[in-house]
């Protein structure tokens, strides 16, 4: 006979979890934008050629999220964004699904009960509010 595997609820639970709000969200994501604007002015004027402050972006929520759980927007922020599977970080591979999602930005504002845009939906992830431990 098999052993029986223990099954771990997961670590999110809506009812339980700290949620980022939506203010908290839109500050972190301005204060990035507003470094991708910076970083990306380097590689041209973001008056005039429009994709390196967005290439920028992706690169950073896919580098930051998927390694470390937060942007430095986020950290500013008090906000983490953490997988519902097990509350640790995301990976690059679904920090990249995430970041590219995000620069569409529509996916990111239509929300659902638990504040998980589509965008977090679909990489298995959920912003809560960074633990002061």
């Amino acid at each position: 006979m098999a052993a029986r595997e223990k099954s771990t609820p997961p670590a999110f639970d809506p009812e339980s979890t700290l949620l980022a709000g939506f203010g908290r969200r839109f500050a972190a994501l301005m204060i990035d934008w507003a470094l991708c604007l910076l970083v990306g002015s380097l590689l041209g004027d973001p008056r005039t050629v429009a994709w390196p402050p967005v290439v920028v972006l992706v690169l950073l929520n896919t580098f930051f999220i998927g390694l470390f759980g937060q942007t430095p927007g986020m950290a500013l922020a008090g906000v983490r964004c953490v997988s519902i599977d097990d509350g640790g970080a995301i990976g690059l591979a679904k920090g990249l699904l995430r970041a590219v999602l995000l620069a569409l930005l529509v996916p990111a504002v239509i929300m659902d009960q638990a504040r998980r845009g589509w965008h977090d939906r679909l990489a298995g992830s959920v912003v809560v509010l960074k633990s002061r431990s």
